[in-house]
């Protein structure tokens, strides 16, 4: 919890100190007020004292009172800034965090734990700064005042409030004993819980298509009563809380009043009105001991679960970045080129290399095209290029220098890059297309419509309403799956990249369309370097090079008529798409 506190702001710490001192003044004014009570309780019984006299007494409270509330107003909208202000910064650093992240650790994260951590487990340290700075920083103050105030001046009603003190710790310890661990489960619960939800959202065409509603329903229902249940054994738990403070602060009270009726009846005339007057007093002070421990104890039902959300941060905050950024900003005279020399690759806890000793190099204009059966390792080989991992054994040069030398945004630069699954954002086709920053300006309106034009996209955008500036909803669920891959191959034309990487980019389209795209970014993209993978051979048979994967290792490497003469598995993946004589002649 410690480690997160580092995150408050230098205005934060200022407000803090303020409440402070608004606390401790509070505390000094609601401890003076049994003493101006114990005055007119003397007053009341001496003779010669006035009515001026007791109503002067009685002001002071009313300005102890008045200033007590006025401090508590001001102290409780300085811990709401605090506890804002703070709030705000540690999402912004969380976010900024998980953006850091290569692929390695986004895995190691679930979305959905990730957004809990973001959201959930970030208002429960909100909850706790708030509440602390008037409870956390109050309870102690008056609780160390007020025994100060009431130690030494009777032994037996010091020891009754000993007693009912020692008790209240007993009831919370045991309580923090018990409901501690639960706390942790209750998190990892609503991580599950998001995660239900979010498939059973993201997959609703799935889950309707095949009458599925039921079974989900039933996934649901089964974490959610988990869920149920965990924060109700918590819950009834903390609700024994109260009635034992009720009852401490009842029978304390109770006590003083019995041992001082006793005390009163044995005393003499004198003594009787500085006892009286001294019960009234300690009674006071003993509850506000009691309200001490109560305020404590208010925050320890909070504090178990703000432990365990500060842990859950801190493992976000904490997490080591596997991909660290290099120092290179420019490249050498070579411009466009990728190699790969003896590059092996095999997951993180992975026993097996998925990549085995992999060298080929592309040229400034060059198409090298990568093929082969499912989970060869084509997708993960050009994921090297970008650096979403890093390579095992080898290295990846692009422009001549090792990937890790450079800065990633200077690597990231270069690329253009069409994931496997095209990602649409939230706004237009218009600032899909000119997504991020290529450390450029922004692509211009006439960029962006030539770059849907070369993508094949400008039918179906100019028909869209709004056209260029038309509504794409998150995820791209308002365009079909053929549009949202058009629209990401423009996003990464109107970059102007040196290297273009396609990762089975073309899957979604029909041949037709498929063949005029591809016709016309050979064009448009004729300086610079393209690596694509692909599945189907009549979008890779007229690259410069074709590389052929079979369970990670290169099993053929050359033309595509060089490839039908000399790899016999390239020739069965080309017969198993197009005839025998459409091979021939093509």
């Amino acid at each position: 919890m410690g480690k997160l506190f580092k995150n408050f702001t230098k205005k934060d710490i200022g407000m803090i100190i303020v409440s402070i001192i608004l606390i401790i003044f509070q505390v000094w004014l609601d401890l003076k007020l049994p003493d101006y009570m114990s005055s007119i309780t003397r007053l009341i019984q001496t003779e010669n004292s006035t009515l001026t006299d007791i109503l002067t007494q009685g002001g002071y409270m009313l300005l102890c009172a008045g200033g007590s509330l006025l401090s508590a107003v001001v102290v409780g909208y300085l811990a709401s800034c605090v506890a804002a202000s703070f709030s705000l910064t540690l999402r912004e650093k969380i976010f900024a965090k998980v953006e850091s992240f290569g692929m390695e650790e986004i895995k190691k994260f679930s979305t959905s734990s990730l957004i809990t951590r973001t959201t959930n487990d970030v208002t429960q340290i909100e909850m706790l700064v708030a509440m602390g700075l008037q409870l956390l920083i109050k309870a102690p103050i008056m609780a160390i005042w007020a025994v100060s105030k009431i130690l030494g001046k009777n032994i037996q009603w010091s020891a009754l409030t000993g007693i009912g003190v020692l008790i209240l710790l007993v009831t919370v310890s045991t309580l923090m004993f018990i409901v501690l661990p639960r706390f942790s489960k209750v998190q990892k619960l609503i991580d599950k819980i998001n995660g239900v939800t979010r498939e059973n959202l993201t997959g609703i065409r799935v889950i309707r298509a095949f009458n599925a509603e039921g079974f989900q329903e039933d996934r649901f229902q089964q974490v959610n009563e988990e869920l149920t249940k965990t924060q109700l054994f918590n819950q009834r738990c903390f609700a024994i809380m109260n009635p034992v403070m009720n009852l401490v602060n009842y029978f304390l009270t109770l006590g003083i009043y019995f041992l001082g009726a006793f005390m009163i009846a044995e005393a003499g005339m004198v003594d009787k009105i500085n006892l009286f007057s001294d019960m009234v007093v300690f009674s006071s002070y003993g509850m506000q001991v009691i309200m001490s421990f109560l305020m404590l104890a208010m925050i320890f039902m909070m504090w178990p679960r703000a432990e365990v959300s500060a842990k859950r941060i801190n493992e976000v905050l904490e997490s080591d970045i596997s991909i660290a950024d290099g120092t290179k900003t420019t490249a050498t005279k070579e411009v466009g080129t990728v190699e790969f020399k003896n590059v092996s690759f095999k997951y993180p806890d992975a026993d097996e290399y998925l990549l085995k000793d992999i060298s080929f190099k592309a040229n400034k204009g060059d198409t090298i095209a990568f093929i082969g059966s499912t989970g060869s390792g084509k997708s993960t080989l050009i994921n090297l290029v970008p650096r979403f991992y890093d390579v095992t054994e080898g290295e990846v040069l692009v422009d001549g220098i090792n990937v890790k030398d450079y800065t990633q945004e200077a690597l990231h630069n270069k690329i253009g890059y069409v994931p496997q699954k095209a990602v649409m954002f939230t706004g237009t086709v218009a600032s899909n297309v000119s997504y991020g920053d290529n450390g450029r300006a922004k692509p211009t309106m006439k960029k962006i419509k030539e770059a849907v034009a070369v993508a094949q996209a400008k039918d179906f955008v100019e028909n869209m309403d709004g056209q260029y500036e038309a509504h794409i909803a998150r995820g791209g669920t308002n365009v079909s799956g053929g549009q949202k891959q058009r629209l990401a191959i423009a996003r990464a034309i109107a970059r102007d990249p040196e290297i273009y990487i396609f990762d089975d980019s073309f899957s979604a389209l029909d041949y037709q369309t498929d063949a005029i795209l591809r016709k016309e970014l050979k064009k448009y993209t004729k300086d610079a370097t393209s690596l694509i993978v692909a599945q189907r051979i009549g979008t890779i048979m007229n690259a410069d090079q074709i590389i052929v994967l079979d369970k990670g290792n290169v099993v053929g490497m050359g033309t595509h008529k060089e490839l039908l003469k000399t790899c016999e598995v390239y020739k069965e993946i080309a017969l198993s798409q197009v005839t025998k004589e459409e091979l021939e002649n093509a």
